[in-house]
């Protein structure tokens, strides 16, 4: 067993150790932080990513003739369609309004510190949405439909985050 200077001296030991990966750690992390402030570049709202998916879905609206079938279309469940609707609506409402509002009037760009309940709202919008026109689209384009709608979507995505 050990004595009590050999405690003490262990004790010790782990203390002085644990201060040096303490201070390792810290400096570590604002080094790290420091370097990546400085290597941090805002990315450019018109870049490859969305100009592609922008692109992909106004030839998905051309060539599957999206605007005339979503209009004289009769095999489209129209309950489940409106209900999309509605909440795509409130989706991009949402999404207008911390981008115009927010970020252009007022100035707020963290936007969820101040209004911490719009992400988690209009993300479960935007799936509620996503699930209900799938559902009323079905009959029209079948298998086909979620990935018409998909790429509905990230163009408008990719067109609204332009914007901010």
């Amino acid at each position: 067993m050990l004595n009590e200077s050999e405690l003490a001296t262990l004790r010790n030991r782990f203390k002085k150790d644990a201060e040096f990966l303490m201070q390792t750690r810290t400096h570590g992390d604002e080094d790290e932080k420091s370097q990546e402030e400085k290597d941090a570049k805002p990315l450019p709202r018109i870049n490859r990513h969305s100009i592609f998916w922008i692109v992909a879905s106004v030839a998905v609206t051309y060539y599957v003739d999206f605007l005339n079938n979503i209009i004289e279309n009769d095999d489209i469940k129209s309950w489940w369609f409106n209900v999309g609707l509605v909440l795509l609506g409130i989706c991009l409402s949402l999404a207008m309004f911390c981008i115009v509002y927010l970020e252009w009037y007022k100035g707020i760009n963290h936007y969820e510190l101040v209004y911490p309940a719009i992400p988690p709202v209009t993300t479960a919008a935007f799936i509620a949405a996503s699930c209900s026109l799938n559902i009323a689209l079905w009959p029209v384009w079948s298998f086909f439909t979620p990935l018409i709608l998909f790429t509905q979507f990230m163009g408008v995505v990719m067109f609204i985050s332009m914007l901010g």
